[in-house]
């Protein structure tokens, strides 16, 4: 059986603190696990970075390729358009 999971890993700090929260708010299935330095978020399947999401817990205009700024590694595929980021597998 092959492996679904996507994942996302961002820095641990204050920018990247309401993308992690809006990550867990829209993706019932995430599990994240903190470290020091960085934030590993897994799903099965996908995760949804949704830029309403995003914007309500910051209070402000939020772009998703602000995303990029924060990143540290990632697996699966990549959809991006200007309401969301997007992980998946297959299709």
């Amino acid at each position: 059986m092959a492996n679904n999971n996507v994942f996302i890993a961002l820095q641990n700090n204050e920018e990247a603190r309401p993308i992690i929260e809006a990550i867990e708010q829209d993706n019932a299935e995430a599990r994240v696990e903190y470290a020091p330095a960085m934030v590993k978020i897994d799903a099965p399947g996908r995760i949804v970075v949704r830029r309403e999401t995003v914007e309500d817990l910051i209070g402000r205009d939020w772009d998703p390729q602000e995303l990029h700024i924060n990143l540290i590694s990632l697996s699966g595929n990549i959809d991006e358009d200007d309401d969301a980021f997007v992980l998946h597998r297959g299709d």
